[in-house]
Order: structure tokens, then sequence, then C-alpha cells
């Protein structure tokens, strides 16, 4: 029998992608926390499952877990989110600069900014973040330096958690598809300082909606 081999997934994997939607979704509110004992009763699973989800979530930076406490979502701060994007603008800013001074392919981010602005008014916010980390990560990807990816890798977790909370910001997925869409028009012509300045539009707009 020919065919692709479908590949199930482990419990503990769909426990995970589960917990991640619900996070990005909005649909578990920043600081709140999930015990071990309630999600083992609410999935039927056992509480090692759900101990090894959660230890899979808190290392995408998506939980965190003091000693002896339950895990909840971080609640980031205004100081914190602006010290993120302090960081994250000049970084991004130096990834379009290298993509286009190496001739990187954009096929991967075209292909993210297609599914990002095909998602129907009802999606879950959680594709929306998935399909704008895929569109940022390729850039970063098309670089070819592990060592960015691993640095951008260090800050993936906060950001998403970041485009979770700007959900009321936007009229539909596709709006903010839209939005992505005129990064890469930029991106496309070209011109180095055009495209930096428009990646700083993009992020700048995000910090706006974020903590005005």
């Amino acid at each position: 029998m020919s065919g692709l081999a479908v590949q199930p997934i482990s419990t503990t994997e769909a426990v995970v992608a589960s917990l991640r939607a619900r996070i990005l979704d909005g649909r578990i509110e920043p600081g709140v926390r999930v015990t071990e004992l309630e999600l083992a009763m609410e999935f039927g699973v056992a509480r090692p499952t759900v101990r090894a989800a959660i230890q899979t979530l808190c290392h995408e930076g998506l939980l965190v877990r003091e000693r002896n406490r339950s895990a909840h979502i971080p609640v980031l701060t205004r100081d914190e989110i602006l010290d993120l994007f302090s960081v994250r603008i000049p970084l991004e800013c130096l990834v379009v600069r290298q993509v286009l001074e190496r001739g990187a392919p954009l096929t991967l981010a075209r292909e993210a900014m297609a599914v990002m602005e095909a998602l129907p008014d009802d999606a879950g916010w959680s594709q929306v973040v998935a399909a704008d980390g895929a569109f940022h990560h390729a850039l970063v990807s098309a670089v070819g330096s592990p060592r960015l990816e691993r640095l951008y890798g260090s800050l993936s977790g906060e950001i998403r958690l970041c485009v979770a909370q700007l959900r009321p910001s936007w009229a539909s997925p596709s709006a903010i598809g839209h939005e992505h869409h005129e990064v890469l028009n930029v991106l496309e012509s070209g011109d180095v300082q055009a495209a930096e300045a428009r990646m700083t539009a993009h992020l700048e707009r995000a910090v706006r909606d974020l903590t005005g």
C-alpha cells in the first residue's frame, strides 16, 4: 500500500497543542494559574502527562512555573513590553537588511503571509499568532545564521504572548495579514532603508497597541 504515512501525535503533544491554542486564543487569561489536577481531570489523562505538557510550554515561554506553585501565563508589564521591543525592533531591522543584502529568498515569508490573509474572520487567534510567527521566523531563517535564529528564538515566547494580546486591536485575522503584506511589498522592492523603516513602523504600531 502506497501513500503518505500519517504520524500519530502523543497524548502529551495533544495536550500541549490544546493548551497552546487556549493561551494564544485568550481563553486563559494572563496570570491565571493552571493546575495539573484540574487539567488532568479535564483532559482525562494522567498528571505526569499534564506535567510534561506544562514543562514544554514553560520551555516555549508561554507559561512560567515557580517552585511548588502552579504554572501561569506570564503577565507582561508595560516596561517589559517596551524592553522587549527595544531589542526586537533593531534585531528585525538587522534581519531585513541581511535578507536584502544577501538576496535571500522570500518564498516562506510569502507563504506565511498568504496563510494569514486567507484566515476566515472566525478563525482562532492562535492561528494568527502561528502565521505571524511563521512570517517573521521565515525572514530570520532566510538570513542563514544559526546564531541569529537562536537569538530570535529566545524572544519568541514573549513575542507570541504579545501578538495574542493584540487581538482587540485588529478587525479581523485578514486585516493583520494585510499589514504583513505591506511589509512584504516593501521588502520585495529591494530598498533596504524603506524596508527597515516599514518593519520599524509595523513593530512600533504593535507597541502602541499594547501599551496605549
